[in-house]
């Protein structure tokens, strides 16, 4: 993990330190009771940040050297007040990092100061927030990446060929009442004179040369004078008895 570094957030060229007496009640700092024109120190301040926490520095302004310093783990806060009788003051909560702490005026010459110093806590401090917020929305993060001598197996189906030949077999049509037809008989084309052959497959009726082609039904009204079955309907005529007895005969 990446250590958090330290940014500057504001420096300011100018500051002056005041001792700040006890407060006697809840009704906040008053700069005017600071002695104003008798400033502790003056000095260099610096606001930096470091993770979700700020700084401010109050450094030398020739040498740099560090005066003191103010952790800010909140603002507004306990860290750093603003007085009620100016914007151009402030008391900060200083440390010396041995567990000693100490209330100090703090006081800009400029107003312009003051305000920059301000509005840089307040930037900071919003950032904080935004960021704990997207933090809540996002959940914890997981850890989808693959670990040192991770593996993982995918089961594959093997798609089978079929067996035979490339062609596909053309599926049989389907005739009247779902039953297949069969394939017309082997011939010749038929001649402009004569019928093309019923949708039924003609079949030898035993003891007769009559196929039941004749049968299907319907049948044409009238047979064309090149029917080959021209002759058996004049016989059938002679033969009405024989006819009428068999009730799967039609009689032309």
């Amino acid at each position: 993990e990446a250590e958090e570094y330290e940014s500057v957030l504001c420096v300011k060229p100018a500051v002056l330190v005041y001792r700040v007496p006890p407060r006697a009640s809840n009704r906040g700092y008053r700069a005017a009771e600071w002695q104003l024109d008798q400033p502790a120190w003056s000095g260099r301040p610096r606001l930096t940040a470091k993770g979700s926490a700020a700084f401010i520095k109050l450094e030398d302004k020739t040498s740099g050297e560090l005066f003191a310093q103010a952790p800010v783990e909140q603002f507004p806060g306990l860290a750093v007040e603003a007085v009620t009788d100016s914007s151009r003051y402030f008391v900060i909560r200083v440390e010396d990092g041995n567990g000693r702490r100490a209330f100090i005026g703090l006081g800009f010459v400029d107003r312009g100061d003051a305000f920059d110093f301000n509005v840089a806590l307040q930037d900071h401090f919003k950032w904080v927030r935004q960021q704990s917020e997207l933090d809540l929305e996002q959940g914890p993060k997981l850890d989808l990446g693959f670990k040192e001598g991770q593996t993982i197996k995918l089961n594959i189906a093997n798609v089978k060929k079929k067996e035979g030949g490339t062609g596909s077999t053309r599926p049989r049509p389907a005739g009247l009442g779902g039953l297949s037809l069969l394939p017309p008989p082997p011939g010749g084309k038929p001649s402009s004179g004569e019928r093309p052959p019923p949708l039924c497959t003609p079949s030898q009726l035993p003891g007769t040369p009559i196929t039941d082609s004749l049968l299907c039904w319907p049948q044409p009204t009238a047979a064309p004078a090149a029917d080959v079955w021209g002759d058996f309907a004049k016989a059938s005529g002679s033969a009405p008895t024989q006819a009428q007895g068999n009730t799967g005969w039609v009689q032309f």
